[in-house]
């Protein structure tokens, strides 16, 4: 083999390996759900106006382009904090984030292609401790869950939102409290339904009580009204009714007039 050809060999070589540098280099493919920003070391440095959207690109070899995922990522952390009173808690948080579409330079240049570690798995457990550290364990565990939650959801926002990532959800899968204590705290809420329990019979005698009493004052004084309006004129005349629907019946007999002293009809007989 002579020399011109082992310098054509190893022309040919060099030029292959620089087509490989230069096509892996020059010619990249952004997919569906991601964005590029890129890196000109020798000219503006990290562009952070014009952003790359997917589809096909051909950048120069000496620049450096970064993809982002902009599809909504989520983050579960499970961790140890402490309540108020110094209790630890174990708390099960997921939130799923996704970055600021047009601020992913920015994103990159504060905190690179691994925020979700450098930024928000940070943001997330300092907001968990901050708020869980405000309410007592029987809090945590009964009535103010929900109040719990949207609290961690607002720190992270405002937090993550300063920093070019935007917040969608955040949800607490479980907050684990020690046994002793969440023994004492369904020994408690036990106790409490039950002396409700109590409170609600008290009432309910209570309140039929004051209505056999109320029931009894009104008979009491319409069966005054009624004494004070029976005079014997009165009773004589309901008597003669009487007598007279009686007279009619089929089964009366024998009608004594003025009988008893009293001037009433006495009826006598009957089938």
């Amino acid at each position: 083999m002579n020399k011109k050809t082992i310098s054509t060999i190893v022309f040919v070589f060099i030029g292959f390996v620089l087509f490989l540098i230069l096509t892996s280099s020059t010619f990249l493919t952004i997919e569906p759900g991601e964005r590029g920003v890129i890196f000109r070391p020798f000219g503006t440095g990290l562009d952070k106006e014009n952003l790359f959207q997917p589809g096909f690109h051909v950048i120069a070899p000496w620049n450096k382009m970064y993809i982002y995922d902009v599809r909504e990522n989520q983050i579960e952390e499970e961790m140890e904090v402490l309540s108020s009173n110094g209790l630890n808690i174990k708390v099960d948080v997921t939130v799923r984030v996704h970055p600021d579409f047009d601020k992913i330079g920015d994103l990159h240049e504060n905190f690179g292609v691994d925020y979700l570690n450098s930024l928000v798995r940070p943001e997330v457990r300092s907001a968990v401790r901050q708020v869980i550290g405000r309410f007592q364990p029987e809090e945590l565990y009964s009535s103010k869950r929900e109040e719990v939650q949207s609290s961690i959801h607002k720190d992270i926002q405002e937090n993550l939102g300063k920093n070019f990532v935007v917040l969608r959800a955040t949800l607490i899968r479980d907050i684990a409290l020690p046994d002793r204590v969440k023994d004492a705290i369904e020994e408690k809420i036990q106790s409490e339904q039950l002396a409700l329990k109590y409170v609600y019979i008290l009432q309910q005698e209570r309140s039929e009580a004051e209505r056999k009493i109320i029931e009894a004052e009104a008979k009491s004084k319409s069966n005054t009204i009624l004494n004070a309006s029976l005079t014997d004129k009165i009773l004589k005349d309901k008597g003669i009714e009487a007598t007279l629907q009686l007279a009619n019946s089929p089964n009366t007999k024998v009608i004594v007039v003025g009988g008893n002293g009293d001037g009433l009809p006495l009826i006598l007989g009957g089938n």
